[in-house]
């Protein structure tokens, strides 16, 4: 709430910057997602610390006990889904509220309402996807315990340390990182492919009906053809991040254990997923709370700028510069990314076994 409301200082230093020009927007847009993920971070460590420490007091043996508290912790944030989901779902009413109303034609006063309702929106969209980042943080935790215990009865012996100085579990590592960065790069590209095929279909039709545009109006827009590109679009662009995030941890477990197989350490494909699994799901977790974060203060610095009665001018371009480029953030890679972490460890999990060269 704090990073996102147009009423804090991160929000209206933003809209500030709009004043200088569309560079400094975004410049000031990324510091504040960067800046923001500083305290959930904080948060869902003492959380996670706070979880697993009194899980070890329940007199389970071994690492099982950490790992009970963790689960009940993660299934505590899950018991508060609904109201969650409510807060997620008043942002698009909001915001859908608004567009009905600009295009019914309403006066003014009735667009500065659903303004606020919006605004409102993205403060309990960004909240929810807070939620959604720290239940994943706990989720990933246990998936992670939930491997290494899997790994373990198929081994017959102990295996819950990883050691992070071992070159492969390094590469292991980075290529979780470089999959959590190459996914959102895709995610966006595909929606800047798409909104420039959406640009162009409506140019086509202001040039070929006139009347759009006209007052009073002659000529309905085709809204059909805009909405079918959109929905390709969609389904379409998001095969390849969508297989990437899949792939990966398959690739990389196959790989390793081959390796692995060469170089006689049986245990090597299983080490180095584990590595991908733990560095991707942290890497995951904070791009998604600066993705979603920078992108709802955008949007509400473009509506605080709108609010003082700057809409139209130069300050106001920059500010809707900043919210153009803060929707693929908020409402694309952001939200994908809280489903991709669970996924990849969803994965690991699943074919864990098949990574050891045995």
């Amino acid at each position: 709430k704090y990073y996102t409301d147009y009423e804090n200082s991160p929000v209206i230093g933003i809209a500030r910057a709009s004043k200088s020009g569309h560079g400094t927007n975004i410049i000031a847009g990324v510091a504040v997602g960067m800046e923001s993920t500083g305290l959930p971070i904080a948060v869902i460590s003492v959380a996670l610390m706070i979880s697993y420490t009194l899980g070890k007091t329940s007199g389970l043996p071994g690492n099982a006990a950490g790992v009970f508290g963790t689960a009940v912790a993660t299934m505590g944030m899950l018991c508060t889904a609904v109201f969650v989901l409510s807060m997620n779902n008043f942002g698009p009413i909001a915001d859908n509220g608004g567009g009905i109303v600009e295009m019914s034609g309403q006066g003014e006063e009735i667009r500065e309402i659903t303004d606020m309702l919006d605004a409102v929106g993205n403060v309990t969209k960004a909240a929810s996807k807070g939620y959604a980042v720290g239940g994943s943080a706990l989720a990933c935790f246990v998936l992670f315990q939930a491997f290494l215990d899997e790994i373990s009865i198929l081994i017959n012996k102990p295996f819950q340390n990883i050691d992070i100085a071992n070159v492969e579990v390094v590469i292991g590592g980075m290529l979780g990182v470089m999959t959590i960065f190459l996914f959102t790069g895709w995610s966006m590209a595909a929606v800047g492919s798409t909104a420039e095929k959406v640009v162009q279909e409506v140019r086509r039709q202001f040039q070929a009906m006139p009347g759009i545009m006209a007052t009073p109006q002659t000529q309905q827009p085709d809204y059909t053809t805009c909405v079918a590109i959109v929905t390709k679009g969609a389904l379409g662009a998001m095969v390849k991040p969508a297989l990437l995030a899949l792939a990966m941890p398959v690739v990389v477990g196959f790989s390793f254990r081959a390796i692995g197989s060469y170089t006689n350490q049986p245990l090597l494909g299983l080490e180095v997923v584990a590595g991908f699994m733990m560095f991707g799901s942290i890497t995951g977790l904070m791009m998604a709370i600066f993705l979603d974060n920078s992108g709802g203060a955008w949007d509400n610095a473009k509506k605080l700028v709108e609010k003082s009665g700057q809409k139209g001018s130069e300050q106001h371009k920059a500010a809707v510069t900043g919210d153009t480029v803060g929707d693929p953030f908020k409402d694309t890679s952001g939200p994908s990314l809280h489903v991709i972490i669970t996924t990849m460890s969803t994965t690991i999990l699943v074919l864990g076994p098949l990574f050891a060269s045995y």
